[in-house]
């Protein structure tokens, strides 16, 4: 009590400080909201070598420059003493936001992460712009200042910006529910994982909205063969619409004797540019490993009442694999005994909410011995499903992607200590190689080589999942 009273003290008087210093006063506050978040960017280059106390005030000064946060930070005082790894990140987790419960739905409060995600990454990706933190525009006017040349604003580069939201994802990778499988109790959800924060509201939506032209190009015909699927719903829950790239999965013997599995002659379109994009982020951000690169995507468009039925997916298809939902939230139920029970409702052990922007990654037990099923949908929903075919099963015109070959995982700063250590001639540590071999026992290790009480460690949602024995599910309400 003794030591937290004197921090009490000296932040107050930063606050003050800030309410009142004249050369604060000479900037708006939109200047001192971006000088607050750039510094905190590099706090952790300015807090290198000095003890917890003084990095801890340094935090507090850099974050009481945005008038935003001065109250904020004189209340995160008095949360204890000489904790240097809740407070070295600065601004950079405060106030993320919770899963948007829309598409298009802004954050009640933005953090230097959320304003990022508006900028749509996948734009400038796609098309190499942000590169230098900066642009020139031409602005034209109805009133005669037609080509005026005007300067945009510096921003962080992007990949600042990328390395400052893959560090907010949040993951959950300890799903528990126990089952009796061949007479012995197993985990059914063991090799579960459970992603959000990968894809901005921007980025929703512009993934939603070049879903929406594919399908458009599908109905008339502009796509190949194979690629897009809109069977008549001849009953409820029946006749989704599919989109799929990379090769076309059978999902019954058809009328041609070709039994489930992809089909080798198959003649669909190869994965577009945007899907790319996503492919490459969940390699980048730690969701599937580097050497599970996804070569082929289904694209799942449920329609109000549509549904997907109690199923484990085909071994055409090597594990992990991932799946990603947009527009609205639903339920994925798993168990090892799933029933039918009526159109669109069925019973099962546990039902797992699936955010929007979330990304599910199914590997191990949650893979192959947890059958699972979408009940009927409430509202109309999309996912994309990735997937990396076997090799032995690819079809016959498979031609790999150039660019997504060589992908590799951003690094924690563990490893980038790590690698420094490394190449000064230190021993190498173990767990830097966590990442490379965490997926092979499908253990619920942490991400990378951030360990549970690192700095870095993802934290976790305790509430995303609901064990339901026994009962049934029809048209979940969301987050249920």
């Amino acid at each position: 009590m003794d030591d937290q009273q004197p921090n009490n003290n000296n932040n107050h008087s930063q606050a003050s400080d800030s309410d009142t210093d004249p050369f604060l006063l000479n900037y708006t506050t939109s200047d001192l909201r971006t000088a607050s978040e750039f510094l905190a960017t590099w706090l952790p280059f300015l807090s290198r070598d000095l003890c917890t106390r003084c990095t801890q005030s340094l935090s507090d000064r850099i974050r009481s420059i945005d008038p935003g946060s001065r109250n904020d930070t004189a209340e995160e005082a008095n949360d204890g003493e000489d904790n240097c790894d809740n407070h070295s990140l600065g601004s950079w987790k405060d106030g993320v936001a919770e899963p948007n419960s829309g598409v298009g739905a802004p954050s009640a409060r933005l953090s230097w992460a959320d304003m990022a995600q508006e900028d749509d990454e996948f734009g400038e990706e796609e098309h190499g712009n942000g590169e230098n933190g900066g642009s020139v525009v031409v602005a034209n006017s109805s009133v005669g200042d037609e080509g005026k040349v005007v300067a945009e604003k510096p921003t962080l580069p992007r990949e600042q910006r990328e390395y400052i939201r893959f560090m907010n994802v949040r993951r959950k990778k300890d799903f528990i529910c126990f089952e009796r499988v061949n007479g012995k109790l197993v985990n059914i959800l063991e090799g579960l994982e459970l992603h959000t924060g990968i894809f901005s509201a921007a980025e929703q939506r512009r993934i939603v909205n070049y879903v929406a032209s594919l399908q458009e190009m599908g109905r008339k015909g502009e796509l190949k063969e194979r690629t897009f699927s809109a069977p008549q719903k001849w009953m409820r829950g029946k006749g989704r619409q599919t989109i799929q790239f990379g090769c076309c999965y059978n999902y019954a013997v058809d009328r041609d004797g070709n039994p489930p599995g992809i089909l080798p002659r198959a003649m669909v379109d190869p994965i577009p540019d945007l899907f790319k994009v996503i492919i490459r982020r969940l390699i980048k951000w730690h969701v599937l490993p580097p050497t599970c690169v996804p070569d082929s995507c289904i694209v799942n468009i449920y329609e109000e009442g549509d549904c997907i039925p109690p199923h484990i997916d085909n071994h055409d298809f090597v594990r992990p694999f991932c799946t990603v939902s947009f527009l609205s939230e639903c339920d994925i139920v798993f168990g090892s005994n799933l029933k039918i029970v009526g159109p669109g409702e069925f019973d099962g052990s546990i039902a797992i909410p699936l955010p929007l922007g979330s990304v599910l990654v199914l590997n191990g037990n949650g893979a192959d011995v947890a059958k699972h099923c979408v009940p009927a949908v409430p509202t109309k929903r999309i996912s994309i499903t990735f997937r990396k075919m076997d090799t032995s099963k690819r079809p016959f015109s498979y031609v790999p992607e150039p660019d997504l070959q060589g992908i590799q995982p951003l690094a924690y700063e563990a490893d980038q200590v790590h690698q420094e250590k490394k190449s000064s001639g230190h021993r190498p540590s173990r767990h830097t190689k966590r990442y490379k071999d965490r997926r092979g026992g499908g253990r619920n290790d942490a991400m990378g080589s951030a360990r549970r009480n690192d700095r870095f460690s993802e934290p976790r949602d305790s509430n995303l999942s609901t064990p339901r024995s026994g009962n049934r599910w029809s048209r979940v309400k969301p987050g249920s």
